[in-house]
């Protein structure tokens, strides 16, 4: 059966949700516990969450991590979760015990930050029994002292420099599931996927942005985009 002859089912409301760039079922998937993951939405705004087809949730924000904050985000989602426990701004024991605490939580996975020492990636990955992920920013000799502390998956995000990252990181190891930012167009999304990344991150547009085109639909007399009734 063909893709595009896979029978679909839409609600009358959710049919509007937000839809990943179909360019992204051309990577292999990365299965997390039986269940296979080619996409991740990058965002922790949870009506985004409630309304999107993505695969998996990438939960990762720019404070330190607050278990209320991750308990919200798992309460909504409807799918696995990869949550951010720090590495950067939060660092040492408390992340060991922010992981420790998002297994029990229910999240899929935890992600630490590109400055996370290996030692501290090591005691995470002693304490639980859900993939440890490592972000890469660059390639640097400390990335590879983290993945043998104990790092289940990669998750390159390198703007443009992306795919060279995620082919450095294939040559030293080639078995190692890799999700990677694919960028805002199709092409940069293959490239991604060329380059060797199981699983692609997308970034969605922001509530702001979606509610602006809605809202200059309405003031041009249309109905709701998408909405073909």
């Amino acid at each position: 059966m063909k893709r595009q002859d896979i029978p679909r089912i839409d609600g009358k409301l959710r049919k509007v949700s937000l839809r990943i760039p179909g360019a992204i079922y051309r990577c292999s998937g990365i299965v997390v516990f039986g269940r296979r993951i080619k996409s991740l939405v990058f965002t922790t705004d949870l009506a985004i969450i409630r309304n999107i087809n993505a695969d998996a949730i990438l939960a990762v924000y720019p404070f330190s991590p607050q278990p209320v904050i991750n308990q919200a985000l798992l309460s909504a989602a409807e799918i696995p979760v990869f949550t951010g426990i720090g590495g950067g701004l939060t660092k040492g024991e408390r992340v060991i015990r922010l992981a420790s605490f998002a297994e029990m939580q229910g999240a899929a996975g935890v992600v630490v930050n590109v400055p996370t020492a290996p030692e501290v990636i090591h005691q995470i990955a002693a304490n639980i029994d859900i993939p440890v992920v490592v972000t890469v920013a660059r390639w640097e000799e400390r990335v590879i002292d983290q993945i043998e502390a104990g790092v289940s998956i990669v998750n390159v995000a390198g703007a443009g420099a992306t795919p060279q990252i995620i082919q450095e990181v294939r040559k030293r190891y080639p078995e190692i599931p890799i999700m990677a930012s694919g960028g805002t167009t199709d092409e940069s999304i293959y490239a991604t996927i060329e380059a060797g990344a199981n699983a692609i991150t997308w970034t969605p547009p922001s509530s702001k942005d979606i509610f602006a085109s809605i809202m200059k639909a309405y003031r041009e007399g249309r109905g709701y985009p998408g909405d073909d009734h």
